[in-house]
């Protein structure tokens, strides 16, 4: 049994009272503060099960308690009180960091519902994009990456494709005190050598043919937030060298250029390579490889967090559901054991597209293992009917969803066909039937947004 108390910060006494003794009663532990500064003088000696805490208090207001306990203690379970109810309030609370919310008044079936769920290990959102997880390794991993948020070392981050990569560094960014301004990225695998060194470090008008105005590098933009170098093994040796002197003297130089320029930047760099093993096999510097890695973090494929499947599963099918207005759609159990049997070579990334696929072309509110075409890919004549010959609301609700899929990919009909597991020709007869006409068939105009 868990004997650890759970600290009660109110400046109300008779609040405070009346939510111990209800704990109490139930067998909960408690201590109390009736300020914020208490609080964390208690928080800091540690023991304790979770924190309950009122928003509006004297000297420290809970939003500011909650901040401190996620940077002493990232993972204690910390509940807000607000008899205020402001929706942006409860948000920003759980935004950064708390398990959830009650606002008053709440009856007592509400507040212990609210502490037993805080007691188990709970689905946990890191950032905007969601790194929703179960798994004691990703949870491990999350609260590291909290840790050295508020340092300003650099940081690598590994792992298989679509991991989760990108999400993690921004949410370090988030979580920094560099968090005032947009991180700033770029893609060294997408962008062509002749033009990623202009891309880092920008260069004068005139520096090269081509170059007709000055423009400013990625590191400039940087300045005072955090440079995400995403698939930084894909860097050509010859420019690694330049990358590690910016790193070494905080100076960076444009193309053409003809002094220095001071900069503060704090990076974080991701790759699906061993950065070791490309050292070894001279393809990265290992001078570079010591600048970088001083924080390492690898985040698991998801075929080794098989616990995170459901979860992942059931937030992207509300997620896609909401976004086109459906109907929310569940997993029938089949479907669930499906998923986790699947290896995901894709990882999160696989996962989300299968699970959009199957909530955008299922006539059920119930998903099978059918409707996921784990398999391979469905073939057109089956998706054809699938999304043809729907009575109703049903052939809207499909030509919303691929419409909608249309407009997140900037009418890019190739990606939106990937997306929806359909072939570009199904696609563009869809399109044809339901009287829409874009650029790659006239000039008639874009799909609608």
């Amino acid at each position: 049994m868990d004997t650890r108390p759970i600290l009660l910060v109110d400046d109300d006494l008779e609040m405070r009272r009346a939510i111990q003794e209800t704990l109490n009663r139930k067998g909960f532990p408690t201590e109390e503060a009736s300020d914020g500064r208490q609080a964390l003088e208690r928080i800091s000696k540690g023991g304790l099960r979770m924190v309950i805490s009122d928003v509006r208090m004297p000297a420290m207001d809970g939003l500011t308690l909650l901040r401190e306990v996620r940077r002493q203690a990232p993972s204690l379970p910390f509940l807000l009180i607000t008899a205020f109810g402001t929706v942006r309030e409860a948000v920003q609370a759980v935004k950064e960091g708390a398990v959830d919310y009650l606002l008053k008044p709440f009856s007592v079936e509400e507040l212990l519902e609210k502490v037993r769920s805080a007691q188990s290990p709970a689905p946990q959102a890191a950032g905007s994009e969601g790194l929703i997880t179960r798994d004691n390794r990703m949870l491990e991993i999350l609260e590291m990456a909290r840790s050295v948020a508020s340092s300003d070392v650099n940081v690598v981050i590994t792992g298989e494709s679509g991991t989760g990569k990108e999400l993690l560094a921004r949410f370090i960014h988030a979580a920094s005190p560099r968090s005032r301004l947009p991180l700033v990225s770029v893609n060294c695998a997408s962008i062509p050598d002749t033009l990623l060194e202009s891309e880092l470090f920008g260069h004068e008008k005139g520096a090269f043919t081509g170059a007709s105005q000055r423009r400013i590098g990625k590191f400039e933009m940087a300045d005072q937030s955090t440079l995400l170098l995403d698939e930084i093994a894909e860097m050509r040796v010859s420019l690694q060298a330049k990358l590690l002197r910016v790193l070494q003297e905080k100076e960076v130089e444009r193309l053409g250029g003809e002094r220095p320029i001071r900069v503060d930047f704090r990076v974080i760099a991701t790759t699906n390579r061993d950065l070791a093993q490309e050292v070894l096999a001279g393809r990265f510097r290992e001078d570079l490889y010591y600048r970088l890695n001083v924080v390492l973090l690898e985040l698991p494929p998801l075929r080794e967090r098989k616990g995170d499947i459901p979860v992942l599963a059931e937030h992207f099918a509300a997620e896609v559901a909401r976004r086109l207005g459906m109907p929310p759609k569940k997993f029938h159990e089949d479907a669930i054991r499906a998923l986790k049997e699947k290896p995901w070579k894709g990882n999160v990334r696989e996962l989300k597209n299968v699970v959009e696929r199957a909530v955008v072309l299922s006539r059920s509110l119930v998903l099978t293992e059918d409707d996921l075409f784990l398999s391979g890919q469905p073939a057109a004549a089956a998706l054809a009917g699938r999304l043809g010959g729907v009575a109703g609301g049903l052939r809207s609700m499909q030509k919303e969803a691929i419409l909608a899929t249309l407009r997140d990919t900037g009418g890019n009909r190739t990606e939106a066909a990937r997306r929806l597991g359909i072939s570009v020709r199904t696609l563009r007869n869809k399109l044809r039937e339901y009287g829409i006409r874009g650029p790659a068939d006239s000039s008639q105009g874009e799909v609608p947004s």
